[in-house]
Formats: C-alpha cells, sequence, structure tokens
C-alpha cells in the first residue's frame, strides 16, 4: 500500500522552499525579474527535479528562465549546502504558464454575451 505523502513529494517541497529563498537572496543578476517558485517534481530515483516559476510583473518570463537555467549549477551547489540528502538532484526550471491560462479563462467569461447581459441589468 502507497503512502499518502511520499518522500518524493516531501523532498519537493523542501526543495521548493529552500529554492525560493536561493532566487530570492542569491541571484543578483537584474535580468530575473519577480520569480515565484509554483512546484517541484522530483523524480522516483532523485536524479531530476522540475521547478515550475512564474514570473510577476513586466519581466521577460523567457530571460528569466534562461538566467535560472544558466545558474542551476550554483544553486544545486548552493541547496546541497543547506540541506542534507546524499545526492541532491539536477535542476530544470520551466515557466508556469497556468496564471496565463487562468487569466485567459477569466477574460472569455467576462466577454462571454450572458456576462454582458448581466451588466447591463
Amino acid at each position: 500500500m502507497a503512502r499518502e505523502y511520499s518522500r518524493t513529494l516531501r523532498i519537493g517541497k523542501l526543495i521548493q522552499r529552500e529554492l525560493a529563498q536561493l532566487i530570492q537572496g542569491e541571484i543578483k543578476d537584474p535580468r530575473v525579474g519577480m520569480v515565484t517558485v509554483s512546484d517541484v517534481e522530483v523524480t522516483a530515483d532523485l536524479a531530476h527535479a522540475k521547478i515550475y516559476i512564474t514570473v510577476l510583473g513586466k519581466s521577460d518570463s523567457e530571460e528569466s528562465l534562461a538566467v535560472l537555467n544558466r545558474a542551476a549549477g550554483f544553486l544545486k551547489r548552493e541547496l546541497s549546502r543547506r540541506l542534507i540528502m546524499r545526492a541532491m538532484p539536477s535542476l530544470k526550471f520551466v515557466y508556469d504558464d497556468t496564471l496565463d491560462k487562468a487569466n485567459r479563462v477569466s477574460e472569455l467569461i467576462n466577454s462571454s454575451p450572458k456576462s454582458e447581459e448581466k451588466k447591463d441589468s
């Protein structure tokens, strides 16, 4: 019987918390805007971690993503200093477009004919 809260989920949440602090405090590159670590998926063998980020504000998300992927080695080294693990997974940063999709759905709902009728009433 599988556990409800697996080891990979716990490690993912721990990496998420520490990475958020590292990006905010240690990455001094001005091309990285207001970045939020929204989720971390760790493989079962703990060899790879996919980090989902959201870029807030008017910063270029592609540029922030490129900078973070270039800094992945530095961030992995800093994580290994903060966390006691036998092996630290390799880091791959991916843009999380959930917020963009939610905004698009909200715009579609607001522009629907029924919502226009409710505004007129």
